[in-house]
């Protein structure tokens, strides 16, 4: 990344931590609703939604990344994200703004953070004296996770 560069982040919560995503991964903000379980999913994956008339699975990120279980509280959304031309839903506790961060402020990612190895974070963005891991939500799903994801939408899609 070039001190130049420029990027549109979409902030959210999980617990005490702060995340990000790239504005262009995030296809739409949604109010929590219950998924539709699949049965014998991982416990990461809470289920399904339909979204524009298409079966998408809905992941627990605070699971995803060894957080305790939250129950759902007003502010709890689900972000609608892009991940190779297919929709996941992904449950945040409450997201909080669109921010611009420069080159400058991305720091390198660290090896390990929460169980996630570096290569699924584009980096650590310094903005008002807090931390915000910023994912690449491209790698966030390993491919035996994708697999995961598409058995819960091809099941909930024929169920």
């Amino acid at each position: 990344m070039t001190e130049a560069a420029i990027h549109q982040i979409v902030t959210f919560r999980l617990g005490e931590d702060y995340f990000a995503a790239d504005i262009f991964a995030v296809e739409r903000v949604l109010r929590h609703q219950p998924p539709t379980v699949v049965p014998n999913m991982p416990a990461w994956i809470d289920g399904v939604l339909e979204y524009q008339h298409k079966v998408i699975p809905v992941v627990n990120l605070r699971r995803r990344f060894g957080l305790p279980d939250a129950a759902p509280r007003p502010e709890t959304r689900v972000l609608v994200l892009a991940c190779d031309d297919e929709w996941i839903g992904v449950v945040v506790d409450a997201v909080l703004e669109v921010a611009t961060v420069s080159g400058a402020q991305l720091a390198p990612p660290p090896a390990l953070f929460r169980g996630l190895s570096s290569e699924f974070l584009r980096g650590i963005v310094r903005r008002d004296d807090r931390l915000i891991v910023f994912l690449d939500v491209q790698r966030l799903l390993a491919t035996d996770e994708r697999l995961h994801l598409q058995q819960a939408t091809a099941a909930a899609a024929h169920g």
